[in-house]
């Protein structure tokens, strides 16, 4: 189920879609995927499409960036068009079910950034990066482009066997899928230190 308030695209409701136990993430990524090959088979299986949208977001850490170096976790603001949202996530493991996600909707970007710093979070890094959604029996999958980089498939749904048959009914190998978040794709996979940029959007990464 996607939250109403947004048109069926960025924010996912979390009490009603993609956790067994309460605020975990249960998502994974294949790397390296022909994106139009994909989206093919997304369409000839009857997935539900969403158009590509950009995904304009802001990374906040503690000031000693404990949360990124050792905590793993961060709060975002993610803006896309009008539609706004606040996530907290950390990562407490590598394991399928190992990061805790909140997400909400929120109306004002200005006074949630207001509101983070003011308790004592950083405005760390600006992102973006391109999306192209679809559900398919429950499951939801992004397709994600970053600047720089290939595109790579998110799949996300509500219990290991979801995606796997969801994998499998799209001709991904779940052998080939990982579990790691967002940065260490982008640092293990493509050596972008993600993580100590400032900037990693289309018109700038520094």
């Amino acid at each position: 189920m996607v939250s109403s308030a947004f048109s069926g695209l960025a924010i996912r409701d979390e009490s009603c879609m993609n956790q067994t136990m309460e605020n975990r993430e249960i998502e994974v990524r294949f790397l390296g995927i022909d994106k139009g090959d994909l989206v093919r088979r997304l369409r000839a299986a009857g997935a539900q499409e969403s158009p590509e949208y950009l995904l304009e977001e802001t990374i906040f850490y503690d000031p000693d960036l404990t949360w990124r170096d050792v905590e793993k976790r961060f709060v975002r603001i993610r803006k896309q068009g009008e539609a706004i949202a606040m996530t907290y996530k950390h990562r407490q493991s590598d394991a399928l079910l190992g990061t805790e996600e909140i997400e909400f909707a929120v109306s004002d970007m200005e006074r949630a950034t207001l509101f983070v710093e003011r308790l004592g979070l950083v405005a760390y890094r600006k992102q973006a990066k391109k999306r192209h959604s679809f559900t398919l029996d429950g499951a939801t999958i992004d397709i994600d482009t970053w600047p720089t980089v290939p595109p790579y498939a998110e799949l996300e749904g509500n219990s290991e066997d979801h995606l796997k048959s969801t994998a499998a009914k799209l001709g991904l190998d779940w052998g080939s899928h990982t579990t790691d978040d967002a940065l260490i794709v982008l640092e293990k996979h493509y050596k972008i230190p993600f993580g100590s940029l400032r900037h990693f959007t289309f018109d700038r990464i520094a």
